[in-house]
């Protein structure tokens, strides 16, 4: 049975919390719900993103999906 949205919300946010790298892809959230459909995925994260609950992060090519906060932490540890 598929996650509802709300299930689904946390469950991107935990996989963003607890992943090792701060940056992610699209993809890597599709494991959250293996039957959800990945433009319902993407239309979540995207709209995460509208919320403040997550951002978008370019490398210049590819953009990823982030925490806020672990990104304004990555930029901090880059400075020191």
């Amino acid at each position: 049975m598929a996650l509802s949205k709300e299930e689904l919300k946390a469950a991107i946010l935990e996989k963003a919390t607890k992943s090792p790298k701060p940056q992610l892809y699209i993809k890597d959230f599709y494991k959250c719900d293996t039957e959800a459909k990945p433009r319902q995925i993407k239309n979540i994260a995207n709209e995460m993103v509208r919320e403040g609950s997550l951002m978008f992060w370019s490398s210049g090519s590819t953009t990823m999906y982030a925490l806020p906060a672990r990104i304004q932490n990555e930029e901090k540890k880059k400075e020191e």
